[in-house]
């Protein structure tokens, strides 16, 4: 048997290709925040992560370009040698400050931002509670953990999944776990599939009795919940008790990148102790600058979280007027659940074709029977976006008995 064999027989894209319901890897041409251009013609966007639709915010556009005219394209080196500008350490003081924290420790990417957090702070004896609904982020941090203490100390490192969003259950793996054991309990603020939010009031009094820090990842919160969009745990008035909360750039943010912040020892520690930030090139000048606008213009104009949040609740009642199934969760995100594989990919083809562009989510991506096509919504939707995305689901539902 050979290496590439198992790519050779991977056919799944391409069979969904040759039926034209392929619903991924779709270039866009140009980006006006909620409307874009896909395979030469405009279409409403209600996929993009883009929550306060920053990325064609003028001021955000202007400081990405004269961070290249003063610094260039790139850093050339990691944060941690020759890659640290005072972009970076602005923006590392401007995070602490809006998230009521010591300190900020910024990173290349969203994703490897739990990479260079879980596996640093959780060692031998320590273990790891994750929510089985946890974004792939955080996951591949818990499993570097693993690999990481695998190979030093030759012992696997205990990571612990607990039922969605169970409390109960959550505490009923942790009180079966040494109680003097150091522990960190990883979760989702917002989870990016269901926009459900996660129970932080039960998980802090679950994680002060049994010796146990909490590591919020905030990716779909930042910009959407909370006090001026402050996240998850301003969202619940937990900030004090949240004691890392981690995010990305490439969301509410416009641009990319991750960062965490928390006590000013354990950001200190992370710096000199993370791979994921040694062994990267640190973020450009430009993301770093976008990231920096985007922020003063949250700060500046927290009505735009308001507005996020009054068109999501449009959309999330219109879809359940229509007669469909949809989360109940006051977030950005709205999932629309249809529960087949076939029908998931063939009302994307159809709602494409009619104008509109969703994220389709299939197996094994979601559970069976949770099939569905995930909208989210942007504070730059106008009422005509709204209303014509409405009418696109109201009739291709229809015509593919997904409603009556």
């Amino acid at each position: 048997m050979d290496l590439f064999d198992k790519c050779l027989a991977f056919t799944r894209a391409d069979e969904t290709k040759a039926r034209g319901v392929y619903p991924y890897f779709h270039a866009i041409e140009e980006s006006e925040g909620p409307v874009v251009r896909i395979e030469g013609r405009k279409v409403i966007m209600a996929g993009s992560n883009n929550y306060l639709g920053l990325t064609a915010h003028p001021e955000v556009r202007e400081a990405a370009i004269k961070a290249v005219e003063r610094y260039g394209t790139g850093c050339s080196g990691s944060r941690y040698l020759t890659g640290t500008l005072d972009l970076h350490v602005e923006l590392e003081a401007r995070l602490a400050n809006f998230f009521g924290k010591e300190d900020c420790l910024v990173y290349s990417t969203g994703f490897q931002t739990g990479q260079g957090i879980i596996p640093i702070l959780v060692q031998r004896g320590e273990y790891v509670l994750s929510d089985k609904d946890n974004h792939a982020s955080l996951v591949a941090g818990t499993l570097i953990a693993i690999g990481a203490n695998t190979l030093v100390n030759g012992t696997d490192q205990p990571v612990v999944r607990y039922k969605h969003n169970d409390m109960n259950h959550m505490e009923s793996v942790i009180s079966k776990l040494p109680q003097d054991a150091p522990k960190l309990i990883v979760t989702d603020g917002v989870f990016s599939t269901s926009g459900e939010i996660v129970d932080l009031p039960t998980m802090v009094k679950v994680a002060r009795s049994h010796n146990a820090r909490i590591l919020i990842d905030d990716a779909h919160s930042v910009g959407v919940i909370g006090t001026g969009g402050r996240g998850t745990a301003s969202h619940f008035g937990l900030e004090k008790e949240t004691d890392m909360t981690m995010g990305t750039f490439s969301k509410t943010f416009a641009s990319l990148g991750g960062f965490v912040v928390g006590d000013r020892s354990v950001i200190n520690f992370l710096k000199h102790h993370a791979p994921a930030l040694i062994f990267s090139a640190s973020p450009t000048p430009p993301s770093v600058a976008a990231a920096l606008a985007a922020l003063t213009v949250l700060e500046r104009e927290p009505h735009l979280v308001d507005k996020l949040l009054r068109n999501a609740r449009k959309m999330r009642a219109g879809f359940q007027s229509l007669g469909f199934r949809v989360g109940e969760h006051d977030t950005a995100v709205v999932s629309v659940i249809i529960g087949d594989t076939d029908k998931v990919l063939i009302m994307w083809r159809h709602l494409f074709d009619a104008g509109v562009f969703v994220n389709a989510f299939i197996r094994p991506g979601v559970p069976p029977g949770w099939e569905m096509l995930r909208t989210s919504y942007m504070a730059t939707h106008e009422d005509e976006h709204l209303d014509k995305i409405l009418e696109v689901f109201a009739d291709v539902g229809k015509k593919l008995g997904v409603i009556a």
